[in-house]
């Protein structure tokens, strides 16, 4: 059988993972010998190359992705059923630092952005409603509909409201990371204005709210106390938002290096083909991006289990190994204090599309964030401080994820699926597929770039470029299919009591 239609992606590896469809019975030859299918074989999934005994572990990525639940024979289809994981609890970490030289040219191409007061830029000029607490978010929605059909959005990218279901009857942990957040979106360079919408009486109070802000631009950002108001709130409302409107229409893009661009990782509906294309492809561009002096985000911790020493190592000094320590047994004891196992992933659609476990998960996703070193470790609500690759506490979950790294002051965040999937967060949010079928046949309306092409014989090098063509376009102005259907939204971490 032809080596195109399998790959070993690490000579240490004992499994291939199928690229297509393969029958019981078919012989493939891998390193020099024979092997013959036991059983039909899905696409994206993995085959033994070697008799395993119960116990052993399965190495893909060059490392364990769990062990053998019984013994296994060569050729035998590899998955969630005969395999187990090797995750328990929290784990004592040592330091063996990897120093790797990225070598990639300087690149002087820019992007068009706007450079805003304090100087960062961002990649849309949108008004943007904030709303304190989830009780007004009706009246902010309301807000968002009338600006957008009197304006018709002459002169700016959107008008939108970021609703949200908190802000009140939270305590502590959860009321602070809201509150993080919510000044994350309104301090967000993607805005050219942003009215903060308050009702008066909930916990995130909206004076304390607004000196959280820190010296903001007062001609940008405005906030209105619906309590306050005598009579209509929507025309008062309506009021500061024309105001708004007029100042931030004047805004215009300009050439801007690419060290500005700072861009989030984040995978979700992933298949056996993520660790092949879509997220070698993005730890591509991360690698390019860094060496031009901008920055990645990497995020959905408990997706790191597995592969957290790779990023550990690539820790710059000492003090950010603590903090990634931190970082990862931190979420361990969050999964642990409510009674879950540390290995509880992948999902359904995961195993489906051939991830077994969540080292195999999690060896694939950490791939997005190529070979630079770690720069900088975020807690969840954190604004950027540092640029090149940085590590963000938040969970896998993907609309939460992806909020966070919007937070973080990402201004695109890169999403990589087999399976597909519609949404977006508050900032463009691209779709880049791991095959060629959900790119051009299942789902074209969601998908932004195909990886895919990286198993049909195109060289990385010819793909990385049109991928990076493609990122510039779309920090210039171009929409992001989320953008085009209009799939916008936030979700903000809980983990604490409702009061």
């Amino acid at each position: 059988m032809e080596q195109s239609s399998f790959i070993k992606i690490n000579p240490a590896d004992s499994v291939v993972v199928c690229l297509r469809p393969f029958t019981k019975g078919e012989t493939i030859e891998v390193d020099g010998k024979s092997v013959t299918l036991l059983q039909d074989t899905p696409a994206g999934h993995k085959v033994l190359i070697d008799d395993a005994p119960q116990g052993q572990n399965i190495i893909k990525y060059g490392y364990p992705i769990g062990h053998a639940r019984e013994d296994l024979k060569s050729g035998q289809w590899v998955n969630e059923n005969n395999l187990k994981t090797n995750l328990s609890g929290t784990l004592t970490y040592e330091y063996h630092p990897v120093d790797e030289k990225l070598n990639i040219p300087a690149d002087d191409r820019t992007f068009q952005g706007y450079r805003r007061k304090n100087g960062e830029v961002g990649i849309r000029n949108e008004v943007w409603i904030v709303p304190t607490v989830g009780c007004v978010n009706g009246i902010a929605e309301r807000l968002a509909s009338q600006l957008e059909k009197e304006t018709q959005l002459e002169g700016i990218d959107a008008v939108h409201a970021w609703h949200h279901n908190y802000g009140c009857s939270q305590l502590s942990g959860d009321h602070e990371n809201t509150r993080k957040v919510l000044r994350d979106i309104v301090l967000h360079p993607n805005a050219g204005a942003v009215l903060v919408l308050s009702l008066g009486c909930e916990n995130n109070q909206p004076d304390d709210f607004m000196a959280m802000l820190g010296d903001y631009d007062k001609d940008r950002i405005k906030l209105l106390v619906t309590q306050k108001v005598v009579g209509d709130e929507v025309e008062a409302g309506m009021e500061i938002l024309r105001d708004l409107y007029q100042v931030a229409k004047q805004d215009k893009r300009e050439a801007c290096p690419l060290n500005e661009l700072r861009v989030g990782l984040k995978c979700g509906g992933s298949d056996g083909f993520s660790g092949i294309t879509a997220n070698p492809l993005v730890g591509e561009f991360s690698d390019f991006l860094v060496a031009q002096g901008g920055t990645s985000i990497l995020t959905e911790v408990p997706e790191m289990f597995g592969a957290e020493t790779i990023l550990m190592n690539r820790c710059e000094t000492p003090a950010l190994f603590e903090q990634t320590v931190k970082l990862v047994n931190d979420f361990k004891e969050y999964f642990l204090s409510h009674g879950e196992p540390v290995g509880e992933n992948p999902s359904p659609g995961n195993k489906a599309g051939g991830i077994s476990t969540l080292e195999d998960k999690a060896l694939g996703c950490t791939q997005k964030c190529g070979r630079a070193p770690v720069s900088g470790v975020l807690g969840y609500g954190d604004r950027l401080q540092v640029k090149g690759l940085n590590l963000l506490s938040a969970p896998g979950n993907d609309l939460v994820a992806s909020t966070a790294l919007a937070a973080s002051g990402c201004q695109i965040v890169l999403f990589t699926t087999g399976r597909g999937t519609p949404f977006g967060t508050f900032i463009p949010t691209m779709k880049i597929s791991t095959n060629s079928n959900l790119f051009h046949h299942n789902k074209p309306n969601w998908i932004d770039f195909n990886a895919g092409q990286l198993v049909e014989g195109r060289p990385m090098k010819d793909v990385l470029a049109d991928f990076i063509d493609k990122i510039i376009r779309v920090a210039s102005g171009e929409k992001a299919q989320n953008e085009k259907n209009g799939y916008r939204e936030i979700s903000i971490f809980k983990n604490g009591v409702t009061l």
